[in-house]
């Protein structure tokens, strides 16, 4: 089975087709498995859709549920899932690629062209979460979902965990960066907008309009809004292919 190790962490990811590559990270938060891509929650499968022009790479997160793991510590965030995303580059020596994310694949993004934009040609963001108004008392029910499947985890206390929320999520906005940075993104970008309490249309139409080279697509979940999305990203894809 195609994994290997980094700093402690096993990571699992397929690879399907060939041509220049594109990394992607499956909708589900905290539980974003390959599996997902192929669920009715995904209504763009960039492993179906672009496998037979690109090097698609899709990925389990760590501890998500599926075949990726690693120690869970207060000090974990953003940047945890950033290194395990770049190492799967450099352990398939790929230097440059695009990326398609859709909800938490949205701040895995953000977070990477803050960490290494020199890796990104394009990147897509489907329904990114963020968040509007200030943080709800407690931790969000999915994150509480996740915690709950982590059976074998016995260094996750709920001290360590209440750590691990604070730094996803007491954020706002994109949780994963501010405004100010996303003004600075020099990255082709596509956002295909959220239209839910997890995936805010209006945090979709803010990084549009502040990203400085981004195209939006407000609908595009079913029947030809969705026929019609699917040739646009495929097209963003083609153009921005070195």
């Amino acid at each position: 089975m195609p994994s290997f190790e980094h700093h402690g962490a096993k990571i699992y990811y397929e690879q399907h087709g060939s041509g220049f590559p594109i990394l992607t990270f499956a909708p589900a938060g905290l539980q974003s498995v390959i599996a997902v891509w192929g669920q009715p929650s995904a209504p763009i499968n960039p492993i179906a859709e672009f496998s037979d022009r690109f090097r698609v790479i899709a990925m389990d997160q760590r501890n998500a549920g599926g075949q990726s793991r690693a120690q869970i510590t207060a000090q974990d965030g953003w940047d945890s899932y950033t290194a395990d995303h770049l190492a799967v580059l450099d352990h398939l020596r790929i230097d440059k690629c695009h990326l398609y994310g859709q909800c938490i694949g949205g701040s895995f993004i953000l977070n990477l062209l803050k960490k290494a934009p020199e890796r990104v040609a394009s990147a897509v963001l489907a329904q990114p979460i963020g968040r509007v108004g200030p943080m709800a008392p407690g931790r969000p029910a999915r994150f509480n979902a996740w915690a709950d499947s982590l059976l074998d985890h016995p260094e996750a206390t709920p001290e360590v965990l209440d750590a691990f929320c604070r730094n996803l999520y007491a954020a706002g906005f994109t949780y994963c960066c501010d405004r100010d940075f996303v003004k600075t993104v020099k990255t082709p970008c596509m956002v295909l907008a959220g239209n839910d309490e997890a995936h805010p249309f209006p945090i979709s139409q803010e990084l549009a309009n502040l990203l400085p080279d981004c195209e939006f697509i407000p609908e595009w979940k079913t029947g030809p809004a969705l026929e019609a999305a699917r040739k646009r990203v495929r097209s963003f894809l083609e153009k921005h292919t070195p």
